[in-house]
């Protein structure tokens, strides 16, 4: 039977090995999708799940429930030899081995893109995966508990300054989420106003988002000014040593959170691989998404999602390319299952075209917006297309459904607030209070050969000590 063998399961991932179930017939390949993870992400989330609007394990697709038919191995794929057809899989725990395959999907995603910035590998965090949206939130929570308890000073404006780097649609929607949360929990904390409180948001460009129109970003700008968040554009992070923030423009000030937003990159997987890449390291692939190189298609290797460069067909993509997100993604996926069978079926496979109807941004409970062409919405109805388009567009009924009664009993009992900042030492309470057995007693010394032995009866204890 042949082997398929996808890489990654993301968005692209995940949705070809779902309909490659839907249509290959049985008997006819054998499915295999190796991620680290044994969950796809729904990326567009994380915001919400930073700022507690949605439980964490809403925004995630575990792919053994839903993959019914697909065998899941939950390791690194740490090598590709195509060549050879050959790909190495390392376990977290275990050896790594030798997989062959027939044909190969690389949908391996992207990472955060950083720069060599002082501080930033230390200090700041990203938004990439579910794990980063949980410590956000836990650690904006557990920085309110502890600015409560301390006088006005530097060390609580450290605790109540957050700052977000990158001004795109993932920055943005961080950004406001994040202001919403903060904003909500003043009237827990008494001690604390929103003057106390200090939003930064770091942008190198002149403007913010530029999937929208000029006249919306400003309207962003002005909505969240008028919520105490100030955003630095045409700014420059210089260092972020210590939680010190330095900017271009010569401003200083103290943060306890940086998170980065500021671009992403293609996995670097595709360095230990014989498969071709673009200058940008992404996989070189044509329209119907079968990879390319120099001298034609590359057989039996296909790419699809934020690791590939797939072309834009419709001239709006930058650089005449698809930019990385899940809209795009998730079309890919299926439109790569259905040209994978269709090849392996001696037929002729379809080029992707998608031509995106608008964007659309949560920028925190009420607050939104919505670009189409020229028709621009803001405030509340942009927030609800908001929450309506991702809680359809997450994959699976089940979390359709979570996810929207999430939201609806917020509504009626409100956001929680709590947070588990201990989730990351579980153990210390346990290991604070645990007996232990104690320590044995040292051996009392042997008697020396050179003491004279006391005049005793013959079964009397003799003591190396006389005093004893």
């Amino acid at each position: 039977m042949p082997k398929i063998l996808i890489v990654g399961g993301g968005y692209a991932g995940f949705y070809t090995a779902l309909k490659l179930e839907k249509w290959l017939r049985h008997g006819e390949a054998e499915v295999t999708v190796v991620d680290p993870l044994p969950y796809m992400t729904y990326q567009p989330f994380l915001p919400e799940v930073a700022a507690g609007s949605i439980e964490p394990r809403h925004a995630v697709v575990a792919l053994r429930k839903h993959l019914k038919k697909t065998r899941v191995v939950t390791a690194k794929v740490t090598n590709i030899s195509h060549a050879t057809k050959t790909a190495t899989i390392t376990p977290a725990v275990g050896e790594p081995w030798e997989e062959t395959y027939d044909q190969i999907v690389v949908t391996a995603g992207s990472v955060s893109r950083t720069f060599p910035i002082p501080g930033v590998a230390d200090e700041a965090i990203g938004l990439k995966s579910i794990e980063e949206a949980i410590d956000i939130r836990d650690r904006v929570l557990a920085n309110f508990e502890k600015a409560s308890n301390l006088p006005a000073g530097p060390e609580r404006d450290r605790l109540l300054t957050v700052v977000v780097v990158g001004g795109g649609f993932a920055g943005i929607e961080t950004f406001g989420e994040l202001r919403s949360l903060a904003s909500s929990l003043l009237k827990s904390y008494p001690s604390i106003s929103m003057d106390d409180t200090h939003f930064h948001l770091i942008e190198a460009m002149g403007r913010i988002m530029p999937e929208v129109s000029l006249p919306t970003s400003h309207w962003v700008l002005k909505n969240l000014a008028q919520r105490g968040a100030e955003v630095h554009l045409d700014t420059q992070l210089k260092s972020a040593v210590g939680g010190v923030i330095e900017l271009s423009t010569g401003e200083s000030f103290e943060s306890d959170l940086i998170i980065w937003t500021a671009g992403v990159m293609a996995n670097p997987v595709l360095r230990d691989t014989d498969l071709p890449t673009e200058e940008r390291g992404r996989l070189r692939v044509q329209p119907d998404l079968r990879v390319i190189n120099d001298d034609g298609i590359v057989a039996d290797a296909w790419g699809a999602g934020d690791v590939s460069a797939v072309p834009d067909l419709t001239g709006k993509g930058v650089g005449g390319f698809c930019v990385p997100n899940a809209q795009h993604a998730v079309r890919q996926g299926k439109v790569m299952a259905k040209n994978i069978v269709a090849v392996m079926r001696g037929e002729s496979p379809a080029e992707y075209r998608h031509d995106n109807l608008g964007a659309v941004a949560g920028l925190g409970l009420g607050y939104g917006a919505f670009q189409s062409g020229k028709i621009a919405i803001t405030g509340l109805p942009a927030w609800a297309m908001h929450r309506g388009y991702h809680g359809l567009a997450i994959p699976m009924w089940e979390r359709k459904i979570r996810v929207f009664g999430n939201w609806a009993f917020n509504l009626v009992l409100g956001r929680d607030n709590v947070g588990i900042s201990a989730r990351e030492t579980p153990r210390a309470y346990f290991e604070a209070f645990a007996s232990r057995p104690r320590a044995a007693a040292a051996p009392a010394p042997e008697a020396s050969s050179t003491l004279p032995t006391p005049d005793k009866a013959p079964d009397a204890p003799v003591y190396a000590n006389p005093a004893q």
